[in-house]
């Protein structure tokens, strides 16, 4: 038995909260359902539209776990989900992503929801085959895909190369305040530019010849519905951080991702589909915790849209994103779908608002640790950073032994 607290170095959490984690799971389907209700939306099932089954490749956490979330709870979807995560024993702790899976199986079963989630490497063959057998075995058809993978490294299933990705800028080392959530303190951090191989692997490790290949592999196996669609999600921001960010590695594997989308398209469009990349608001992540200027920027940010009643998490965005991007028209087909000229979804719409920037523009160089509570809304990026990990979730007594470290409840 033990207490457990947060671990934390450098911006990163290295453990995880069991109950912490399935509060802030079960937190989120019941704001779906909240918004199911005050949206009047009907499944399938009621006469309704929005998926009938749906396969969430990276279905553990942020937007690949929202997703999911959203198409079970607020529109009745069988879900089929995937991630690779640390297995949690009696004794010693997994992922986040280990009790966040626990737990939307347990919730999904107790709404007589399908579900299945796989505990494996998303990007091997292998695992594509036993997902297109469950398919079949459940005698029906996936009419959306979301792939929402972030790893740091990736198997060429062809040549079983081990690649690995970098957050690096290219050109020029990058430079910025960095910004540490639990003290507060901030200094000057520079990373130094992208060397040899690290653009190109970043690109297969992050980029979009994987989703390619799933689409290609289930579509060739025919467990795809006619009207199929498929979402991939990106991030664009603000010119402040395009050196480390859009313009640097990640940038890249980004951009190749979206281009991809359009080979996906094409193909789908046989069938009646469609490929999407979702640009999604920036949101503090495992990830966007340790790249430098990201922080400090989205302690502004979120000051600035909660101000202005904006603001949105992981959940918050992919509820939107379903109810008012992807099932909007009297019936699902792909043409009703808003769409930028790459044929994005711009879901950061309201984080890029003129407005918005302006303010982030006037407020970034006057940031100090003095003035950090009137400038930054430290409270809240700590909060997410936390949640994540389930710590600091509301209802959750910290203080308790944890007897079972593989158990959600």
């Amino acid at each position: 038995m033990a207490v457990i607290k947060p671990m934390i170095r450098s911006n990163i959490c290295i453990n995880a909260h069991p109950i912490g984690c399935a509060k802030e799971t079960v937190n989120q389907i019941n704001y779906v359902k909240s918004q199911k209700a005050k949206r009047g939306t009907k499944t399938l099932a009621e006469g309704g539209k929005g998926p009938k089954t749906v396969l969430v490749v990276g279905c553990s956490t942020g937007y690949g776990l929202a997703s999911r979330i959203s198409a079970a709870f607020e529109y009745g979807a069988d879900t089929i989900g995937v991630s690779f995560e640390k297995e949690a024993s009696q004794t010693k702790g997994g992922t986040p992503g280990w009790y966040n899976n626990l737990t939307f199986d347990r919730e999904a079963k107790a709404a007589g929801l399908k579900t299945a989630t796989y505990n494996a490497d998303a990007f091997a063959d292998e695992t594509r085959a036993t997902i297109i057998n469950k398919i079949k075995e459940w005698n029906t058809k996936v009419d959306l895909i979301i792939y929402s993978l972030a790893s740091p490294v990736r198997t060429d299933p062809d040549t079983k190369v081990l690649y690995k990705s970098v957050i690096k800028p290219i050109g020029q080392v990058y430079s910025g305040a960095s910004l540490d959530m639990m003290t507060g303190k901030i200094t000057q951090a520079s990373t130094q530019p992208a060397e040899g191989d690290e653009i190109p692997n970043t690109v297969k490790v992050m980029g979009g010849e994987d989703w390619e290949r799933w689409i290609k592999q289930l579509k060739e196996a025919g467990v795809l519905a006619d009207g199929c669609r498929t979402l991939a999600y990106s991030y664009i921001g603000p010119s402040l951080s395009h050196a480390i960010y859009r313009d640097g590695t990640i940038g890249e594997a980004k951009k190749d991702l979206e281009k991809r989308a359009h080979n996906i398209d094409a193909s789908l469009k046989e069938i009646g589909g469609a490929a999407y990349v979702s640009v999604n608001k920036g949101l503090i992540t495992r990830s966007s915790s340790v790249i430098p200027i990201i922080t400090q920027y989205l302690g502004v940010l979120f000051k600035v849209m909660k101000a202005k009643g904006t603001h949105e998490g992981c959940i918050e965005q992919m509820e939107r994103l379903f109810a008012e991007r992807l099932y909007t028209g009297a019936d699902n087909s792909a043409d009703k779908v808003p769409v930028d000229s790459e044929n994005r979804i711009r879901m950061d719409d309201w984080e890029l608002e003129a407005d918005v920037q302006a303010e982030i523009d006037k407020i970034m160089p006057t940031v100090t640790e003095e003035n950090l509570e009137q400038t930054v809304d430290i409270a809240g990026i700590r909060h997410d950073f936390l949640a994540i990990n389930g710590f600091d979730v509301e209802g959750v007594d910290y203080t308790a032994d944890v007897a079972d470290m593989s158990k959600i409840d």
